[in-house]
């Protein structure tokens, strides 16, 4: 392979973005490898190629969705970037289910983990978006027993993560929950309760097995796209400041 390999992206997005003909492969040339070293030159040809259509997507991924006037961050047991996102969950879904007419969204759950960045006060960007969430996962709703909701709860006790959440308040202390409520109200072990989260959570990623006594609802929606949506629909990104999770016991980190 030759040291053009470095350019494989832009042709990639260059094949995406000129044509949708079907593409055949007609010959395949095997060549000696020729690692990537610092200082080594551009190929001017196929920089001559991408330059417009890296042109085209620098200027869509700086252009301005959004203002904020604080850093959204990833800080705390109640982090501003990651209770935003969990509403934006929450409310996507909500949207999600009234067009399609299935019952409405009780709460919504993210992984701490799954927000890549964060969010400096000033402009917000199409590509910060990208740099927070930049996998393809997609928005579930989990369909699930108020009894089984127990894990979710366990889960919270046990770990004392800040995973973002919505409609949700845990508390614990002493070594057990001493508050559980969704919606501000306890749970009945004998509702079905729908909770908004992505497809990677709810089917048991970062040890949330406790999903799979419940049923997935795949909507098809790519939780990045729904974000970028949402912050445009805000111009002025006010961030929630309320509790959620209360970890009494919790170690400094």
């Amino acid at each position: 392979m030759s040291r053009n390999y470095r350019f494989l992206p832009f042709l990639g997005l260059l094949a995406l973005m000129s044509c949708h003909s079907r593409l055949q492969i007609r010959q395949v040339d095997a060549e000696k490898n020729i690692p990537i070293q610092p200082g080594m030159q551009e190929d001017a040809a196929i920089m001559e190629v991408i330059a417009p259509y890296r042109k085209s997507l620098e200027s869509q991924m700086n252009s301005v969705i959004s203002h904020t006037s604080v850093d959204l961050t990833k800080t705390g047991d109640n982090s501003s970037l990651g209770n935003l996102l969990a509403d934006y969950t929450f409310d996507a879904a909500q949207e999600w289910a009234q067009k399609n007419h299935r019952h409405g969204i009780d709460a919504a759950l993210i992984n701490i983990g799954g927000i890549r960045s964060t969010i400096g006060k000033g402009s917000i960007l199409l590509r910060h978006i990208f740099e927070i969430m930049p996998f393809e996962n997609e928005l579930v709703i989990v369909k699930i027993k108020g009894k089984d909701l127990n894990g979710l709860f366990d889960y919270y006790l046990k770990s004392q993560k800040n995973d973002p959440v919505s409609r949700i308040i845990i508390e614990t202390g002493q070594g057990r929950i001493s508050k559980a409520l969704i919606n501000g109200e306890e749970v009945n072990p004998d509702s079905d309760y729908y909770i908004a989260t992505s497809d990677y959570l709810a089917l048991g990623g970062d040890n949330m097995t406790f999903f799979s006594k419940g049923t997935s609802i795949n909507t098809g929606e790519k939780l990045r796209d729904l974000y970028i949506q949402k912050f445009k629909e805000h111009p002025e990104v006010i961030p929630p400041d309320d509790v959620r999770l209360i970890f009494k016991d919790k170690k400094a980190e």
